[in-house]
């Protein structure tokens, strides 16, 4: 732009913003940006206003004019890249929240490690705490479940329970297996497993619905507790570009928070709160008499399960695993069960998630969905769908059926999930492109704490597929790869429409809310290996800076 122009412009804005009314101008004009408005495949606006928490105008520069009054912020963007606010599709925010402070497990490479930062953890116990946090996998150093025999002598009367990043078993101490009433003799419950060396001692590991053992024995945090947590919770999520995130409550407890954080006005980040599918009878009651919530804070769903996780052995397939005979997975309850649980949601209207890991999960999951002749218009979704036969990919689009996806898991279990399955079974493993192909709605997320909290790592494991140890610069599995363009929408266009919010959020548009991102660089453009050095610059919700790097607005 000439010189002249530029000077043209400058003294147009000026103007206008004199005789403009002050009641019809914006709150904030953002220009000079690289807008992905989400209604197209490319950058396709430059500037675009707010009002009122809401988007009033899209388009280049000049078209912002007529809405920069007296009181308008304007906002140079220099160039930056926007996208619609990020969503995250599957959170458990309460142990995400809390995990932020808790101990982190999460690269302790060797037993070594993992037994000092656990008595690190330890020593600053203060009377009556408990350990928690974890994240620890046992596939970094060769595959071998810890025992409690590496950590007594270091933790003592001091409680231990740390999980595995996935969330589906539990390391616990003897101090803790004491406090629980549980020891050799005690029967696995229905859809766990208490694991036992070969002498049939207890080893402290609990898997699935054995670690609902604790339940009642490792004190419940209090409210204030709890919602100094979700406080930390929000401030990191919107660090990370997240706008919004559904949480998959394992209890009230989460719901219960947001509900009052969400009276007081408390609330930073929009929120869709999914209750256990067991209670759905509760839910159902709940919204007959308070609806199913607002723009900041949404309910109505139930979340169920059909199985483990891969990493904790404990995912339903049709053979066992290959490094370990004998075992095939197992449902945390029976198809008769959850099929009845599934259809009391579904005719009180509830919108259903269900976790489902392996190929025989998967299968018979969808068999429930289409006894229950479930449209496209309740959008019931699976969480997870990572192992899928040829014949159910289909049946995805042909239910209406949304694949709410993790892809950061990709690039993690990539580096052991074929010694786990063996190399004639990865087909239809995290098969997003596969899906997406057949015309199935793909949605993406972290399972936060099980993967960051983090899109750009979501996005860069989703485009590369590239695993973490290194070993796989071309991709694991690399024929389901997906573009950028898809794994964007995913996160923001598709996690709306995921959410029954497709009206009003996922989007830039005239009338929809103002919730966007600016980053540091064109994802479109940049080279795939450099996604995940992107980096969050502002974080708008509700058109209000949630963070702006480098500065200490919330």
């Amino acid at each position: 732009m000439h010189l002249s122009h530029k000077i043209f412009v400058c003294l147009a804005f000026l103007a206008l913003a004199a005789c403009a009314d002050p009641k019809t101008g914006a709150d904030r004009v953002f220009t000079n940006g690289v807008v992905w408005t989400g209604q197209s495949d490319s950058v396709d606006a430059q500037a675009f206003a707010v009002k009122d928490g809401r988007i009033v105008a899209v388009g280049a520069d000049a078209d912002m004019l007529p809405h920069i009054g007296m009181e308008t912020e304007q906002v140079n963007l220099n160039g930056a890249f926007v996208v619609p606010g990020l969503i995250d599709n599957h959170v458990h925010f309460d142990l995400g929240s809390f995990g932020l402070t808790r101990v982190n497990l999460r690269n302790a490479a060797t037993p070594e490690v993992f037994t000092r930062l656990i008595g690190e953890a330890a020593a600053e116990a203060s009377e009556g705490e408990w350990i928690q946090g974890g994240s620890w996998d046992h596939e970094l150093w060769g595959g071998t479940l810890p025992d409690r025999t590496w950590v007594d002598a270091v933790t003592g009367d001091v409680p231990l329970a740390v999980s595995r990043l996935d969330e589906h078993m539990v390391l616990v101490n003897s101090a803790a297996l004491k406090l629980a009433g549980i020891d050799d003799t005690t029967p696995d419950p229905e859809g766990g497993v208490i694991v036992r060396d070969e002498t049939g001692r207890a080893t402290g590991i609990l898997k699935d619905t054995a670690m609902t053992l604790l339940e009642g024995v490792i004190p419940a945090p209090t409210d204030a507790q709890m919602e100094a947590a979700f406080r930390r919770g929000m401030k990191h999520a919107a660090s990370k570009g997240v706008t919004q995130v559904h949480d998959m409550g394992w209890n009230w407890s989460s719901f219960d928070t947001f509900r009052r954080m969400h009276k007081r006005g408390e609330l930073t980040l929009r929120v869709y709160a999914f209750t256990q599918l067991a209670d759905w009878q509760l839910m159902a009651d709940f919204v007959s008499e308070h609806g199913r919530g607002d723009d900041w804070l949404r309910w109505g769903g139930v979340k169920g399960f059909v199985d483990g996780s891969l990493g904790s052995s404990t995912a339903w397939f049709y053979e066992d695993f290959s490094d370990e005979p004998g075992n095939s997975g197992l449902p945390l309850l029976t198809m008769e069960e959850l099929g009845e649980r599934m259809k009391g949601a579904s005719d009180a209207g509830l919108h259903m998630a269900i976790h489902a890991i392996g190929f025989q999960a998967n299968d018979r999951l969808m068999d429930i969905f289409e006894g229950l002749g479930a449209g496209k218009e309740r959008r019931h979704r699976v969480e997870h769908a990572q192992h899928l036969t040829a014949e159910a990919i289909p049946r995805f689009a042909d239910l209406g059926v949304v694949a709410s996806m993790h892809p950061y898991s990709i690039i993690d279990d990539g580096r052991w999930a074929g010694r786990r399955l063996g190399p004639n079974r990865l087909a239809g493993t995290y098969a997003m492109n596969s899906l997406l192909a057949a015309g199935t709605t793909v949605t993406f997320g972290s399972d936060w704490p099980v993967t960051p909290l983090d899109p750009m790592e979501g996005i860069y494991a989703a485009v590369t597929r590239a695993t973490i140890d290194g070993k796989m610069p071309e991709g694991w599995i690399p024929e389901e790869k997906v573009s950028v363009l898809d794994a964007l929408r995913a996160y923001t266009v598709n996690n709306a429409y995921g959410a029954f919010m497709d009206d009003r959020l996922g989007q830039i548009k005239e009338g929809y809310l103002a919730d966007f991102v600016v980053l540091d660089q064109n994802l479109f453009e940049i080279d795939p290996a450099a996604i995940r050095d992107t980096r969050v610059l502002r974080t708008v919700i509700d058109g209000t800076d949630r963070y702006v790097a480098g500065g200490d607005r919330e």
